[in-house]
């Protein structure tokens, strides 16, 4: 079983779906989690009772992904409140789908904003504090839009594929410092979003996956347990793709 006893994690984007899953699943083995989410305190404040039920410190947060200021006084928070932070899990992001032909502006920056932008200021507000303990992991929600392209997500896909340059570039950059930096890639994952899709589209996305199902929210938080943990210490600058073998690199 992977022990994180007495480590420090950060989820962004915690209250609900797999933000959620990834914040349980590190209390489950053993570290106490600081969550941040956008707009719904009751998610995640349900999420930091569960946490504290199983004998975990929890803390949850409002932040604006959008805000360099934002991240840095997430960060200055859970410092506060805990001392330090040894794992980063930046999973806060948005859905604003649309055709290239009818895409606003808009949509495309509030996307790229929120999903690769806040990530770098996340992972940015952490590196002083992860560098001057010498040592940290750091695991960024990617998916298989950034691998392979989606239809109808030119903004989402180029987030995520954002995400992973910016995940090989810090890897280079803190791998000096004992610091490791990875990219989690899930494939359709049953949450609150897929649920809405119609019968028939849900049909057509588990055809194209080998393994011929939706991925669960659990199975994703398990692949970023490993990865945060002491038993990855020699694995940085990877994509971990979760996906069924959606997507095959």
């Amino acid at each position: 079983m992977l022990d994180l006893s007495g480590k420090i994690a950060l989820v962004t984007g915690g209250s609900r779906g797999i933000g959620r899953a990834i914040v349980l699943r590190l209390a489950e083995q053993g570290a106490d989690v600081a969550l941040s989410y956008k707009g719904n305190a009751s998610a995640a404040a349900e999420v930091v009772a569960a946490v504290e039920a199983m004998g975990r410190r929890a803390l949850s947060a409002q932040a604006d992904a959008r805000s360099q200021q934002g991240a840095e006084g997430l960060v200055k928070a859970v410092l506060e409140a805990f001392g330090r932070i040894d794992i980063l899990v930046n999973n806060a992001g948005i859905t604003r789908d649309n055709l290239i032909m009818r895409m606003g502006p808009e949509e495309w920056s509030e996307v790229l904003e929120t999903n690769l932008f806040g990530a770098f200021y996340t992972l940015k507000a952490v590196t002083r504090p992860m560098l001057k303990a010498r040592g940290g992991r750091i695991i960024n929600i990617s998916s298989v839009s950034g691998q392979a392209g989606q239809t109808g997500q030119a903004n989402y896909s180029a987030a995520k594929a954002g995400l992973i340059g910016l995940t090989k570039a810090a890897a280079r950059e803190l791998a000096s410092r004992g610091i490791t930096v990875n990219a989690v890639a899930p494939g359709f994952v049953l949450t609150e979003l897929t649920q809405d899709l119609s019968d028939d589209l849900k049909g057509q996305l588990v055809d194209r996956t080998p393994l011929g199902r939706f991925g669960t929210p659990e199975e994703i938080a398990s692949a970023v347990a490993f990865l945060a943990s002491d038993e990855a210490a020699y694995i940085t600058g990877q994509v971990l793709a979760v996906d069924g073998g959606l997507v095959m690199m």
